[in-house]
């Protein structure tokens, strides 16, 4: 199975090391938008997206990479995402990505994300939250979840 992982880690490196585990059980190459050849994205049988949570958003380099893909009729995808607090009800944006993705045609086989450490405003002042995270177990829940994908 060929994969590859879109991802975007640019504070402290959560989402990087959920995607680096994902990528071990998967056999995949975690790249960032800017490094995708779109070709090479066309023979996948598997594509994830994911990032770090900015402003209860996906960080924006994520955002407008998908915005701007053409359609890929009936491939598969995965999102995931860290972030500081867990992700609201009010406001589901592995769901919000998801249905973008399901706009351009991916089927969306599954969706993951964890806490990571924070540093952004307000948090930076009382030295982040979520620290230590994704830890153990938060790892060890991405490689459970790349697993139930076919890795």
């Amino acid at each position: 199975m060929k994969v590859v992982i879109v991802c975007v880690s640019v504070s402290h490196g959560n989402t990087e090391r959920v995607a680096e585990v994902m990528a071990e059980v998967l056999g995949a190459r975690v790249v960032s938008p800017e490094e995708v050849d779109l070709a090479d994205l066309d023979s996948c049988d598997l594509v994830g997206f994911g990032s770090g949570i900015f402003g209860m958003d996906f960080h924006p380099r994520l955002s407008r990479f998908v915005q701007e893909m053409p359609e890929k009729l009936g491939q598969k995808a995965f999102v995931f995402s860290t972030s500081g607090l867990p992700e609201p009800r009010f406001r589901r944006y592995t769901g919000r990505l998801s249905r973008l993705l399901g706009r351009k045609g991916f089927d969306v086989v599954g969706t993951f994300s964890c806490r990571g450490f924070d540093t952004w405003l307000p948090f930076e002042l009382v030295g982040g939250i979520s620290k230590n995270r994704p830890g153990s177990d938060d790892l060890e829940a991405a490689r459970r979840f790349a697993e139930s994908l076919g890795g």
